[in-house]
Parts: C-alpha cells; structure tokens; sequence
C-alpha cells in the first residue's frame, strides 16, 4: 500500500504494510529523499532528534538521512580527487560543519530537486507494500559541480516488503569522467517506551578503524568485539570494517527487535551512540571518513558506469 500526507508542513509519501499489526516508512523528497519515518503499530522506530523541520533548516539530522558525496567528515575543504579540485568552501555553498570547522554529511541535505519515479503498491505478492524510487540530477546543478566537478545521477529505492524496508542507491557516473564513491546512510534507530540503558544490542564487527582527535581515520586498524547485551551506559562513536555478509546489527527491546543488515556495497560502518542521543546510529558506509581527502578506500566509478549499495532494516516481535 502507498500513500500521500503531510509531515511538518512538507508534502510527504508513504510505504504501508499489515505485517506485524501494521508497518508504515514515511519519505520526504523534497528534503533531500529522507526517510523521516518509520512506524510499527503507530510506533515510531527512528530517532527524530530536532524534527523535520530542523533538519531542512539547519541540517540537523534526523530519521534516516542520505549523506552524499561523502558521509561523516572530511579533513578539509579543498582538495583534490582524481586530478579535479574540490571546494567547499565556495560562497553560498550549504555545508554542515562541525565543531572545528569540518564538512560534515555531504551537499544534499535535505535538498530539493529529487524527481519522483516510481511510488506503486505491491502486486502479486503475498505480502503486501510498495516502493517508491526517486533520482537526483547532480549534473544539472553548476553550483554543485562548480564544488563537486563530478557530473553523475543518484536513484534511490526504497522497498517495503512485509516488515522489512530495504533502501538501495545507485550512482550512475556521466560519460565525462570518473566519480568518486563515499556516500552513506545515518539510520537513527530507537525503540519506544524503553528506556535508553535496558535496550539490547548487538554489533557483529571484528575490525576497528583508529581514529585521531579529530575523528578522522589514521589508517590504522585494530580488531575489536563489541559485547552484546544491554546498552547501560555504553557510548558510542566509532569506525568500523562492516559486519560479514548477513550478519545484522540490533536494536532489542519492549517486544521488539530491529535488524540491519548491510549489503556488499557498504564494506564500511560507523556505530553512534553519544549520551545525550536516545537512538543508536548503525551507519552503512560506502567509504571510511575522509576517504575523498586520504584516498584510502576510495572507489572509483568508471564513467559511464554504475554502482549500487544496499541495507535493510526489518522490524520482528519478540516474546
């Protein structure tokens, strides 16, 4: 089932299912494809810190946020990739920085300019929901390309599948040249009615990337192994080689449990879990942070060609 509303003031559209007493993901395109959104039994399962509102004003995050060209920060504002100059510090260029001045998350937060492709219910299937795909025409911008000279097409789709949302995203790199891959997702995930410290987490990774005071990646790894259980008064804010195939992070608790799994495109996760956060951040990664300044990690896509990277979150009840 798919559907129409509104959501702070924004026209919104919506992925229904019946699985587990009803499963609903809300997506704005308007801001930046976000999924704002994504309720089970009325319930709401992402973290949606200051808004809707406020991620389109400020940039503050929220839900579950695309982050492209590249995702957490970057160690300068100009550089170079593939012999082309990168600058982000151009006059009247929106970017998010943090505390001491970095680019954060990209230059499509919350942005406008997404083209609706597909918003259609499920036929056929036995178990019902929709899908809805949209694109982005980074090419079509000059501001963009005058900071980011890599013309190229970002499609997402977003499939819900029973209570399973799947979100894939291809880059189609233009025939002019080779684009750069570093985009990635900040899916905020919590669990109503529970409070922070009794929820149940489960974190499969082996290898962690060390990072400097300015949370950037040294280059160095170590392996690590997170303890599943109870979140207490653990803290996160950390790097990390993604999980093998097929095994999920978790969020458990109040009868609920939530899954993500990264597809082969996301060799990369950051977990985020500040105390001052009621979510947990599980974050699918095409490339380390700083992979467009350091290079290390950086995949290039061939002009021409095409690159798809996929998560899922799927939502079950527990005893």
């Amino acid at each position: 089932m798919v559907g129409e509303r509104s959501e702070e003031g924004f026209p919104a559209l919506t992925l229904e299912s019946e699985a587990l007493g009803g499963v609903e993901a809300i997506f704005v395109p308007e801001a930046g494809m976000v999924c704002c959104s994504l309720r089970h039994r009325g319930k709401e399962l992402l973290g949606q810190r200051g808004g809707l509102g406020k991620y389109v004003e400020a940039g503050s995050t929220m839900g579950i946020p695309f982050l492209h060209p590249w995702a957490n920060r970057l160690g300068r504002s100009c550089f170079q990739v593939d012999g082309r100059e990168v600058d982000l510090g151009l006059e009247g260029l929106h970017v998010k920085r943090d505390g001491s001045g970095l680019p954060m998350h990209g230059l499509l937060t919350a942005t406008r300019g997404w083209q609706v492709e597909r918003h259609l219910e499920r036929e056929g299937e036995e178990e019902d929901g929709g899908v809805l795909a949209a694109s982005f025409d980074f090419g079509a911008y000059p501001r963009l390309l005058e900071a980011f000279p890599f013309p190229h097409r970002v499609e997402i789709e977003a499939r819900l599948e029973g209570a399973e949302l799947t979100i894939a995203t291809t880059v189609r790199a233009g025939g002019e040249g080779s684009v750069p891959i570093a985009f990635g997702f900040h899916p905020y995930l919590q669990l109503p009615a529970v409070e922070r410290s009794e929820w149940e987490i489960e974190a499969p990774v082996r290898e962690r990337l060390e990072l400097d005071g300015q949370m950037l990646p040294t280059g160095r790894r170590e392996p690590v192994e997170i303890e599943s259980g109870r979140m207490g008064s653990r803290t996160f804010d950390d790097a990390f080689l993604a999980p093998p195939k097929g095994e999920p992070f978790v969020l458990a608790g109040g009868g609920r449990r939530l899954e993500l799994r990264m597809g082969e495109g996301y060799p990369f996760a950051q977990v985020y879990a500040p105390a001052d956060l009621d979510a947990v951040a599980f974050e699918p990664m095409t490339a380390p942070a700083n992979a467009l300044v350091s290079g290390e990690d950086l995949r290039m896509l061939a002009a021409g060609e095409s690159f798809t990277a996929t998560f899922a979150i799927t939502i079950a009840e527990t005893g």
